[in-house]
């Protein structure tokens, strides 16, 4: 039997709490509140404490799905990613830049968010930019 606990940061919001995830036999098994860490001091939310269950999830999405004939496949993510920057472009140039809207995450950091906004607003020309905390 190898157990073992690895110290990582909390995926659920940009505040960045700390646990140990425990694995046992290569596979994730549970989490441990860091009971030093100076911003959580040893307490998770509700989200955080399950923040391990998600990982071995049989739906979870572990690949780019592309639409081709009305059905989902599997594509690499550099096709995956030229398809997005050539739809939007597309968008940007036959419709307006303000046809295009950006929602970012407050499991993102930040610095994440804030470069995601410069992205709408510099490289998009749109100031239609949300974000999932206000909700």
């Amino acid at each position: 039997m190898n157990n073992s606990i690895v110290l990582t940061t909390c995926p659920y919001c940009g505040t960045g709490c700390t646990f140990y995830l425990e694995v046992m036999d290569g596979e994730l098994t549970g989490l441990i509140p860091c009971p030093t860490d100076p911003i959580s001091e040893g307490q998770l939310c509700i989200k955080g404490r399950n923040a391990h269950v998600f990982v071995t999830n049989g739906d979870r999405l572990t690949k780019p799905l592309i639409k081709e004939e009305g059905e989902f496949k599997e594509a690499s993510w550099d096709k995956a990613l030229a398809l997005v920057a050539e739809k939007l472009a597309g968008v940007k140039k036959n419709e307006s830049p303000d046809a295009i809207g950006f929602v970012s995450s407050a499991r993102c950091t930040n610095e994440d968010n804030y470069v995601f906004m410069k992205l709408a607003r510099a490289v998009f020309g749109t100031n239609n930019v949300d974000h999932c905390a206000r909700l």
